[in-house]
């Protein structure tokens, strides 16, 4: 058996797991926030024959204050090896009822040049006018998955970086998340280790130009071993009021994200969970002084967003 069809097999016994939910999510002890009822903000089935789903995606406002969506997104029933395109969708404010959907932001090269072989988990920053998309676009193999970068001046166009690939590594190096931490910037990522079969971990690489990516070290290490999937999904960082926040989907269940917090963004302790919620590849969302989270995944009819309540009483610091 090839390991294409091993990894697919081993994907689509994933897939059947979706639908269960029992398991809790995580217990918290002393809890830094709560998160409220999620409100569904968009659904890309809206003019499609059939059911679409949104599974991991990112919002960011342009210099017009006009609000975008970008995500994996394919027809119902879920089936990731086959994700090709990028949802593209836009709002004046995030928790309007009526996105408008745009064409896809971005399609799958299979070319020799760019070698891509699905397009997953894209992640988008602004630095000097320029757009920044980060994705996953697989491998020959699963511990050769490559982390590429796609940029435009406009939200728009998109134009693959000659830098590519900017990551190697396995096992499904994936969900790349880039956050600013003083004079450098840090990419993370889910992968394991040791590669073939180890610890679900996050990963960090830091660069100067957002080009060039090196220093890999493991932020955090989840106890459980394993491959496809698992714990350390869709890590997400953030910073507020000198702590960092590191968000995982720590399936299982499928629908549930835990919140970890450090006074470091280059390590978090699997004994400092602060928040858990229902939600699958999560998102933390700031619009001024309001926070959000969101929500999505195979089978749950698009993107969700919920209040983001912080239960201490300092206030939020200046962005």
């Amino acid at each position: 058996m090839t390991p294409r069809l091993f990894a697919s097999l081993a994907i689509l016994a994933c897939c059947a797991a979706v639908a269960r939910s029992d398991e809790p999510l995580r217990e918290i002890t002393h809890p830094h926030l709560k998160v409220g009822e999620f409100r569904r903000v968009y659904d890309p089935s809206a003019g499609e024959k059939e059911p679409w789903y949104i599974n991991d995606h990112t919002f960011i406002r342009d210099k017009e204050n006009v609000w975008h969506l970008f995500g994996i997104t394919h027809a119902e029933p879920a089936n990731p090896l086959d994700e090709l395109h990028f949802v593209h969708a836009t709002a004046g404010e995030l928790l309007e009822p009526q996105w408008a959907k745009q064409p896809h932001a971005l399609s799958v090269d299979r070319s020799p040049r760019w070698n891509e072989k699905h397009l997953w988990a894209p992640h988008v920053i602004e630095r000097d006018g320029l757009y920044y998309m980060f994705y996953c676009a697989g491998g020959e193999t699963n511990e050769t998955y490559r982390l590429h970068l796609a940029t435009s001046p406009d939200l728009k166009t998109w134009t693959r970086s000659d830098a590519n690939p900017l990551v190697t590594d396995g096992f499904d190096a994936r969900d790349p998340c880039v956050f600013r931490h003083g004079d450098k910037w840090i990419m993370y990522y889910t992968a394991n280790r040791p590669a073939a079969e180890g610890n679900h971990v996050v990963m960090a690489v830091t660069s100067d130009d957002l080009l060039h990516w090196g220093d890999p070290k493991v932020v955090f290490t989840h106890p459980v071993v394993g491959k496809w999937g698992g714990p350390t999904e869709s890590p997400f960082v953030f910073e507020r009021n000198g702590k960092y926040y590191l968000s995982t989907c720590e399936m299982p269940p499928y629908d549930s994200t835990t919140f970890w917090v450090s006074d470091s963004p280059y390590h978090w302790d699997i004994g400092n969970a602060v928040g858990a919620t229902p939600a699958h590849c999560a998102e933390v969302v700031r619009d001024g002084d309001k926070w959000y989270v969101s929500r999505a995944g195979w089978g749950r009819g698009g993107v969700y967003l919920a209040d983001l309540e912080w239960l201490d009483d300092s206030s939020d610091s200046p962005e």
